[in-house]
């Protein structure tokens, strides 16, 4: 099983918009960046677990937990001129952007915000949402940064040095 964060802005598509979908199912599409495309194409798989993260807000966090329920597939916004996300270089025979779908798993039982990863940036080593300039939309995430985040989550974090 693979682990990821999935980011989205609260006004675009929070973990509420979510709740509400049909099955708590959608497909996460929009993604326009190559390194993001290629995670959503070639790395997510059906049964992986993500963090959802709501970014763009005042205190970005993890708000919960999606599991993916169909690998990467064409995302065919890019193909009508009235989306947002229209891309004249992308065609069905030749698409440029792909989409997984995600089911809600859960939220968390409280946020875990980016301050508060920021203060365990040690024992989360190399975590990609913690790398100066990392504006990616979709982001691995190691099996230990996944269970240390759950623990943050538990309140069972290791302690912090001073």
């Amino acid at each position: 099983m693979g682990y990821w964060l999935l980011k989205s802005e609260p006004a675009t598509f929070s973990i509420a918009d979510l709740e509400a979908a049909s099955e708590q199912t959608t497909s996460w599409e929009g993604v326009r960046n190559y390194q993001a495309r290629n995670f959503l194409r070639d790395g997510l798989r059906v049964g992986d677990q993500a963090f959802f993260y709501h970014s763009g807000i005042l205190s970005p966090a993890i708000a919960g937990i999606v599991e993916i329920t169909r690998e990467g597939y064409p995302d065919e916004t890019a193909f009508d001129p009235a989306s947002a996300y229209y891309d004249p270089a992308s065609t069905s025979a030749q698409p440029r952007w792909y989409r997984v779908d995600v089911r809600l798993n859960r939220r968390l039982r409280r946020p875990i915000t980016l301050t508060e990863l920021k203060q365990h940036r040690e024992a989360l080593g190399d975590f990609a949402l913690l790398r100066q300039g990392n504006r990616l939309s979709v982001l691995p995430v190691t099996a230990a940064q996944w269970v240390l985040i759950l623990m943050l989550e538990a309140g069972l974090a290791p302690s912090i040095q001073k």
